[in-house]
């Protein structure tokens, strides 16, 4: 199955609402950076158990690892999980800059130092996530 087949089947496996909700979200990421590279991980690791919840990626950095090593990520994540949608930004290189610039004006979110999660894509202001989302393919 292409990657673009696993997100349209991954998509269309939520509930309706969630299913809509992310499909917005990856129309929007999507139109941000059309040419960016785009991953589909299934949520399990190489022994093929799941280790977390299935997520789209958008655009790609070089992860450093603690150990020095490197590997290719995307740089913007979308998933669903248990309680609603988790918008993953990485590769920041100030862990507090995500929530100290976009936590008082995102909406009804949470937000850490590399995800912003929420119920609804009606529960956050989707014009400051998509500043979020363009900061993230800016960041360096």
């Amino acid at each position: 199955m292409s990657i673009q087949d696993s997100i349209a089947a991954y998509i269309r496996s939520q509930p309706e609402a969630k299913s809509h909700d992310l499909q917005t979200l990856h129309n929007l990421i999507g139109s941000i950076m059309p040419e960016g590279r785009l991953w589909f991980l299934d949520g399990r690791n190489a022994e093929g158990k799941t280790v977390s919840n299935p997520n789209i990626g958008y655009g790609e950095y070089l992860m450093t690892y603690t150990n020095g090593s490197t590997r290719p990520f995307y740089r913007i994540g979308l998933s669903a999980n248990t309680t609603g949608i988790s918008v993953y930004v990485m590769g920041l290189k100030d862990p507090n800059y995500l929530k100290a610039t976009y936590a008082s004006t995102i909406g009804k979110a949470s937000v850490t130092g590399y995800c912003i999660k929420f119920k609804k894509l009606s529960d956050i202001d989707l014009e400051v996530l998509e500043v979020v989302v363009k900061d993230g393919f800016e960041a360096r």
